[in-house]
């Protein structure tokens, strides 16, 4: 009697053991599962904002910044305006800004548009809003360009002391780009149709199609 009780309680203990042991298998099985769904949502959340970071990168954005014409109105002497247009581009340049706009903040007659740039070489009222953006336009052309693209001008008396702005575009004749910035010439090629090109080098371009002199090009 004594070793049969003795053989059921261990029959017992050992399905308690077996009923433990499958409870432990069951919690472990749940506790993986969870691990793997929260790995997956890692790798979920991962692959979102890794998307949303190249998104971003593809994103192109723009500075622009608005310059009041007033500014230069305000200088005692054109030498003075034509400093601080200098500085406006220079701080544009800088800071790699890609667009200034130039607004009249004075109250004008409708029927003048103050930004207008004249090409007269002898405009001595010339707005401020227009001399500024001559000025700027000026500086922001690359200097081997300049004596084609821009006229004698009253404005640009004293433009010759200002130091070069350098910006990226403004290459010199030892200088590689994969684009280049020039001037068709008045000389056309020799036995040929094509026209000529001043791009800032030693020798001038030649490419195969015909243009008006004094037309602004960007070539590959």
């Amino acid at each position: 009697m004594g070793k049969r009780k003795s053989a059921e309680a261990e029959a017992e203990a050992a399905r308690a053991q077996n009923d433990l042991e499958a409870e432990r298998d069951l919690d472990n099985g749940d506790s993986l599962h969870i691990k793997k769904k929260n790995r997956k949502k890692e790798k979920r959340k991962e692959r979102n904002e890794k998307e949303k970071d190249e998104n971003k990168a593809k994103e192109v954005t723009t500075v622009s910044i608005a310059v009041p014409a007033s500014i230069v109105d305000n200088a005692q002497s054109l030498e003075l305006a034509t400093r601080l247009a200098g500085q406006v581009a220079r701080a544009s340049t800088i800071f790699r800004v890609d667009e200034v706009v130039v607004f009249d903040n004075k109250s004008s007659s409708v029927d003048e548009d103050p930004t207008v740039v004249t090409t007269s070489s002898g405009d001595e009222n010339e707005s401020g809003a227009a001399f500024l953006m001559r000025i700027l336009r000026y500086l922001e052309t690359p200097q081997y360009l300049r004596k084609a693209l821009f006229p004698k001008h009253n404005s640009l008396r004293f433009v010759g002391m200002l130091p070069p702005l350098d910006a990226p575009h403004h290459l010199r004749k030892h200088e590689w780009a994969p684009f280049r910035e020039g001037v068709t010439l008045k000389e056309k090629a020799p036995k040929s149709g094509g026209t000529l090109v001043d791009v800032g080098l030693t020798k001038v371009m030649y490419i195969e199609v015909f243009s008006i002199c004094g037309h602004f090009l960007v070539l590959n």
